[in-house]
């Protein structure tokens, strides 16, 4: 009897114990987002969240946008904050700098930016320059945003990488994103600005899925223009890109670690702003610098980079001279095996690391 008290004692302890203890909560599970619905989705916030925000430009309402970026957006919003241009670049952008010095806040879409040379007086000319011009009275918010870059078959004149061109123009900020987080965040925080935002996309990123937190899912969720990010630490050699090329960079990263080479990956994220500091640190931890882009060499960012840590303390912590991984410099030719050797490819990236660490 005294025995089967015991038992039925420690047994009661047991279920209040198990009822005090706290059950183990797994994290929720990251979603998959591309970086065209991540995109969408900050666009359709932004328009909600202030009255002042419209987009405009060709294809972006009735047909969804040219890429289906601005998809659903013109049945929800209707025509006078989602609104189809003609086919004028030059038009629509003078529109939209002067919608925003009457103080609402444009997104004008290019269908690529290849077509912004049309409309490259209204960008820097009319955009970049009039705060300083006005001595700081008149502002003006306006991002334009569209795809950038080399895509896939579409030959010389729809290739070009603009973030040097916007890059070198004091007055704009530029950015340049890789994932679907860095499309969300920066894109709100590009809206929210009261500066003109380049804003480059790319073509071949747009149907690419990326995982994203509950953080970055949150309508509050920006990420500030100008912060470079680490998509992969390493202390062998600092792979600096930004765009499609940060695929190329982890890919490339990946391969040489099993060789047991570690590259720490820098997604720039803004083009302008640069983040050199972010660059200086892993510079110091490395020891060696690689800028990958897809742009053409000369006068490029990786140039710009590498002058900057010419011009910088972390010079005296180089190893080995930086090195570019670029285009190469011609107009991109049609034919598939030409355009392939024209663009970096992760060959070349790890040929490069290799090189520079002399294994």
């Amino acid at each position: 009897m005294a025995s089967l008290r015991c038992f039925l004692r420690s047994g009661k302890n047991a279920v209040s114990a198990a009822l005090r203890r706290e059950f183990h909560r797994t994290p929720p599970a990251a979603v998959q987002v591309t970086v065209r619905d991540a995109l969408n989705q900050a666009m359709d916030e932004e328009l909600e969240r202030d009255e002042r925000v419209f987009l405009l430009g060709e294809e972006v309402a009735q047909y969804d946008g040219a890429y289906k970026v601005s998809r659903g957006l013109w049945k929800k919003y209707g025509d006078k904050r989602i609104i189809d241009t003609p086919i004028t670049e030059m038009g629509f952008a003078g529109i939209a700098v002067g919608a925003a010095m009457a103080g609402l806040r444009p997104i004008c879409e290019f269908m690529t930016f290849n077509f912004s040379m049309q409309a490259i007086d209204q960008v820097i000319n009319s955009a970049a320059k009039t705060y300083y011009m006005s001595a700081g009275f008149q502002a003006v918010p306006i991002v334009f945003r569209g795809p950038n870059g080399a895509s896939a078959g579409v030959a010389a004149q729809h290739s070009q990488c603009f973030a040097a061109w916007y890059g070198h123009c004091p007055g704009l900020k530029v950015v340049s994103p890789w994932s679907a987080e860095d499309a969300r965040g920066l894109l709100k925080s590009a809206i929210r600005d009261d500066n003109p935002v380049v804003f480059l996309e790319n073509e071949l990123m747009y149907g690419v899925p990326f995982e994203m937190s509950e953080e970055s899912q949150s309508k509050d969720f920006l990420i500030p223009l100008g912060k470079a990010k680490i998509e992969r630490p390493g202390n062998h050699i600092t792979l600096v890109s930004h765009s499609r090329m940060v695929s190329l960079c982890l890919d490339a990263a990946a391969v040489l670690a099993k060789e047991g080479i570690e590259c720490e990956v820098i997604n720039l994220r803004s083009i302008r702003p640069l983040d050199t500091e972010a660059i200086e640190t892993s510079i110091i931890k490395t020891n060696h610098l690689i800028t990958v882009e897809g742009g053409w060499p000369q006068f490029g960012v990786g140039a710009e980079i590498l002058a900057r840590i010419m011009e910088g303390p972390a010079f005296n912590y180089l190893d080995a001279p930086a090195v570019r991984v670029t285009g190469v410099d011609i107009p991109m030719p049609y034919a598939k095996i030409l355009e392939d050797n024209s663009v970096p490819q992760i060959k070349d990236i790890i040929f490069s690391v290799k090189k520079t660490l002399n294994v």
